[in-house]
């Protein structure tokens, strides 16, 4: 009774319950690394943070920009690109491309604007101030981003990274642990012996009658080699003697 007791318990709505959320906070992390770690590294891409409303309300600030390079022949109007302001220099601005035009040299060069600006940006883009092109973004992420700063950027993501996978293995290992203890207590629950379900312990079950197999006095004499007394005919005037013998059932 007290294992069928366990069994019940571990299979309470509790138990579902928290069991539901480690897999969802185990998938929402895998998604996450996923998302922010694994593909900017499979794909070669950047991540930039969006610090201003030029782009918004779609690309608001705060979001996180993953920016995938790309051909520059391969760009066309419509596409949101990131590029530096100048020519080598770190600070980038990303805005969609309006128009693309000829410089007098015959290199082409791209007209941006920002979505929400009410004009295009001043100076045309050039192919060497392109960095990508937008792969997609992830609203909201960027402000932790922003306050890590550039310079900690990459570390944070690698160690964001080794974070969610241990995260991972640990739900892993704890889920496997559990579903083995609620095996278990399954397995202790139709085990007769530890129950009291059985002949082992008790009979079987908590309600059965007892029978002449809990008490040996009382069983038949031809099951057990016990030693019994036997009357012995004996030639002795001192006093009746009694010899020791065994008894062993029939066909032995």
């Amino acid at each position: 009774m007290s294992g069928r007791r366990k069994a019940a318990a571990s299979a309470s709505p509790l138990g579902f319950l928290g069991a539901g959320l480690s897999y969802l906070a185990l998938c929402l992390a895998a998604l996450a690394a996923l998302v922010l770690v694994v593909v900017p590294l499979l794909t070669g891409s950047q991540t930039y943070s969006v610090l201003t409303s030029s782009m918004a309300p779609k690309y608001a600030p705060g979001t996180f920009l993953v920016v995938k390079p790309v051909p520059f022949e391969e760009l066309r109007v419509g596409d949101i690109i990131t590029y530096q302001i100048e020519s080598g220099s770190p600070a980038v601005i990303t805005h969609r491309i309006t128009a693309i035009s000829a410089a007098q040299s015959g290199e082409l060069e791209f007209i941006t604007k920002g979505d929400n600006n009410d004009v295009e940006d001043e100076l045309p883009v050039r192919e060497l101030q392109v960095r990508g092109k937008l792969f997609y973004a992830v609203p909201f992420v960027g402000f932790v981003a922003n306050a890590l700063g550039n310079s900690d950027r990459g570390a944070a993501a690698q160690w964001g990274a080794v974070a969610l996978m241990g995260y991972g293995v640990i739900s892993l290992v704890r889920g496997s642990l559990a579903k083995r203890r609620e095996n278990g207590s399954q397995d202790d629950s139709l085990d007769p012996s530890r129950n009291g379900d059985g002949p082992g312990e008790g009979g079987y079950g908590d309600d059965a009658e007892s029978t002449g197999d809990d008490h040996p006095e009382y069983a038949d004499p031809l099951e057990y080699d016990d030693p019994i007394l036997t009357d012995c005919d004996c030639d002795t005037p001192a006093k009746h003697r009694h010899s020791m013998s065994y008894r062993t059932p029939a066909g032995v």
